[in-house]
């Protein structure tokens, strides 16, 4: 009942008949699996050439040729521009900003927002990311070049009228800076091409949400340590390698008492106009038809107010400087340095690449739109090769610029061309204008950007009420980003990440499976109240699937869970074949001399009886009666009667466990040391309970079609078994055990693979088998 609506009890009913194996191929009309084409016919395909197939790959290659044809002007051109215009606002503020993470010029980050934007508008197939500058991928540069050329390696000795200093060679610091930032951008964009030819853009799906946005906060804590000596105005020494942000911490904490009052007003000023009108935009983001573009503001604002209050000169606030205006023409990066800079460029390609392909597709999912993640990778890598050429840094998309553009009513990738004409307007003809902004204020705008990342601490206990295993990769992840760097953060989260599986699999939760009564279902007895045990029967289930790593630990825990002990059973056995072996060998020694005595004629006596406890036959025919015929394990040999082993067996049969489910349905594949795992508990003939009493008529059966292939003798009789599900086990284990008072078998055929059936002892030996005619009579 659902607000005081009445629903009807929904029921459903299902009447049908056994089906084998091969009936189930017929009804369901299984395909054949047909053999593909020959690799030369393939090689021949795949260079034969037409104009369709010539048409279709350039339009995979480069998709602006599918839709730009077919652009709506009416439909999209206002959106278009509305948001290319407010992204090319954001675009300059932020790319000053990212610019000084990289420990590069500002006008480098305005290069970076201007020639990746126009390479992506060519090969991208996402209609509403921004590509450009980022606060993650800055700090990775600005780490790489800060290692390589620190600012202990361009100190030289000036001398001004009578006195002499030592100062940094700035303009040698910054261009040598410039080649290392060019260089890592070119090859993490060879790496990104390279794995997107090969179709390998599925490699970031080993990169979890969770580990992601891990990352992505602890790199949000190197921004933030990296941006504090600009907003205090003092300078610490560089650390490098682990725990190099904790130095730095102590560092600037030790040279807080030198911070510079006009810097510092002017970085608090800065950030309560920033937080304060970014917070208005978020409230009436509803009523706002464009949000107001404050940084552009602030950028403005600053830059009036140190030009004119001459801050620079009287106050000593640091100021962008000098801002060269127009292009720079291409320029080959420095290859030499490629060795030096492989770890660090693999890992900005991953990490690139994984956050946009994450934004891409979920504006994808939410527009309904495919973005093809293998020509992402391309994309955002020609974007990189090319950007090198022409003094850029690596980009990937900006979560903010993207909202924006969305927001602002972009529809297609028009809109990131408009932004990129705005920056080039910018570059061209007003970038000497910000010549006197202070550096302070770009930081400030690096802080406040930051604000969505640090949400991110807000997944804790997201993660703590869904996914513990979830929240620990993204602490460790978090954790060793901050302490490790950035390249060996990453390394160090990806190995704990996929450890994580492992541990996963090592730890399953192995459950007994109990009957719902008035269903076909079976829950675990623990977790259900109404999930009962079946009398005789044991259901025993893994929560994951198994391998050799865990078939060891799925042995021991059937054991636990089932109170048996398969290793004894599995000696009692050897020793059940070993005396069967010494009996063949002593009835075929009789059998030689009766031979000779009878010049090789055997006879065989007319009253002799099946009970008896000498055989006639060959040793081939010996060993076939010992064989497992479709899975049911027949002794070739039987013992002689026994009173106290009749009784035990009898008194057994009527109260005792006689069979083991085995439910692998969560088993996805199976290797040789599970395949051997499962025949040694298929193959033990006897289980042991608790007590030291013996229970020969024990059967287990797996579900599994692979293990019916691998475990049986013969794949045609193992067709012809009953389909496979865990209520057809019970119901052929309850037919078997309404019969055991009078120890009545199912026929051959009619057993399920893998079910064992061991040789019974001779108060049994006359039990009966049903005639095929009968078979329909043993299932309820």
């Amino acid at each position: 009942m659902r607000m005081g609506v009445f629903e009807p009890k929904r029921e459903f009913s299902v009447d049908r008949s056994i089906l084998d194996e091969l009936s189930l191929d017929e009804v369901a009309r299984k395909r054949t699996c047909t053999r593909g084409p020959s690799l030369k016919k393939r090689l021949r395909e795949s260079v034969r050439c037409s104009l369709p197939r010539l048409k279709g790959w350039l339009f995979s290659w480069l998709p602006v040729l599918s839709w730009l044809p077919h652009y709506n002007i009416r439909e999209n051109g206002l959106g278009d521009l509305i948001a290319g215009i407010s992204v090319g606002i954001m675009h300059l503020p932020q790319g000053m900003a990212y610019a000084l993470l990289a420990s590069l010029p500002p006008v480098y980050g305005l290069y970076t927002s201007f020639y990746p934007v126009l390479v992506y508008f060519i090969f991208g197939t996402s209609k509403h990311i921004s590509i450009g500058t980022f606060a993650v991928i800055s700090i990775m540069i600005g780490s790489v070049a800060e290692r390589l050329a620190p600012d202990a390696n361009f100190i030289g000795n000036v001398t001004n009228g009578s006195s002499e200093g030592v100062v940094v060679d700035i303009a040698a610091r910054d261009a040598y800076r410039v080649e290392i930032a060019t260089s890592i951008t070119l090859l993490s964009g060879i790496f990104q091409v390279l794995l997107g030819l090969v179709r390998f853009g599925f490699v970031v799906t080993y990169l979890s949400e969770p580990l992601v946005r891990g990352y992505t906060t602890g790199a949000a804590t190197h921004v933030v340590v990296s941006q504090l000596k600009y907003l205090f105005g003092i300078s610490p020494d560089r650390y490098g390698g682990p725990l190099s942000q904790i130095y730095i911490l102590l560092d600037l904490f030790y040279r807080l008492p030198g911070t510079n009052i006009a810097i510092l007003v002017v970085s608090l000023v800065s950030l309560a106009v920033l937080i304060t009108v970014k917070e208005l935009n978020s409230y009436y983001s509803k009523k706002l038809p464009l949000p107001i573009p404050i940084e552009l503001i602030v950028i403005i604002g600053a830059t009036v107010v140190s030009y004119y209050g001459n801050l620079n000169e009287i106050y000593d606030v640091h100021v962008v400087g000098e801002i060269p205006s127009g292009l720079v023409a291409p320029r080959v990066p420095n290859f030499t340095l490629f060795p030096s800079l492989v770890g660090e460029a693999f890992a900005i390609a991953v990490v690139g690449y994984a956050i946009n392909i994450s934004l891409g597709k979920t504006f994808g999912l939410k527009h309904g739109y495919k973005v093809d993640s293998n020509q992402e990778l391309v994309a955002l890598g020609l974007s990189n090769s090319v950007g090198s050429f022409f003094q850029c840094y690596s980009v990937t998309s900006s979560l903010s610029r993207s909202l924006i553009q969305e927001s602002t009513g972009g529809k297609t990738q028009v809109a990131g061309a408009i932004s990129a004409l705005i920056v080039l307007v910018t570059v061209l003809k007003l970038g000497s204008l910000f010549e006197e902004l202070p550096k302070a204020v770009l930081a400030t705008i690096v802080f406040v950007n930051l604000k969505g990342m640090f949400k991110q601490y807000m997944d804790i206990p997201a993660l703590w009420k869904s996914n513990k295993v979830d929240l620990l990769i993204w602490v460790v992840t978090c954790t060793c980003t901050i302490l490790l760097n950035l390249d060996l953060g990453l390394a160090a989260s990806i190995a704990f990440s996929l450890l994580t599986v492992i541990f996963r699999t090592q730890l399953p939760r192995y459950s007994l499976l109990g009957w719902v009564s008035g269903t076909e279902l079976y829950l675990d007895t623990e977790a259900y109240e109404e999930a009962k045990e079946l009398p005789g029967i044991t259901i025993f289930r893994s929560s994951v699937t198994l391998y050799y790593a865990n078939a060891d630990l799925y042995r021991e825990a059937l054991e636990e869970k089932s109170e048996i002990n398969i290793n004894k059973l599995l000696k009692r056995k050897k020793k059940q074949a070993a005396k069967q072996k010494r009996l063949q060998a002593k009835e075929e020694k009789a059998a030689k001399k009766e031979r000779k005595r009878e010049n090789g004629v055997l006879s065989i006596s007319a009253n002799e009886t099946p009970g008896s406890v000498h055989r006639r036959g060959s040793k081939a025919d010996l060993r076939k009666d010992s064989q497992c015929s479709n899975g049911c394990v027949n002794e070739g040999f039987e013992r002689e009667p026994d009173e106290k082993t009749e009784d035990r067996v009898m008194e057994d049969a009527q109260s005792g466990r006689h069979s083991v489910i085995l439910d692998l349905s969560t088993v996805s594949f199976v290797d040789t040391v599970t395949l051997k795992t499962l025949k040694n508990c298929v193959l033990s003939n006897s289980w042991s309970g608790g007590t030291s009493s013996l229970r020969p008529s024990l059967r287990i059966i797996c579900s599994h079609p692979f293990m019916m292939r691998s475990c049986t003798v013969s794949t045609t009789r193992a067709k012809g078994c009953p389909a496979m599900t865990v209520h057809w086990r019970w119901l052929v284990l309850l037919s078997c055990d309404q019969q055991r008072s009078e120890w009545t078998l199912l026929p051959v055929a009619s057993i399920p693979p893998l079910l064992l059936a061991p040789s019974l002892p001779p108060a049994l030996a006359h039990s009966t088998v049903l005639p095929p005619a009968q078979q329909g009579s043993a299932f309820p």
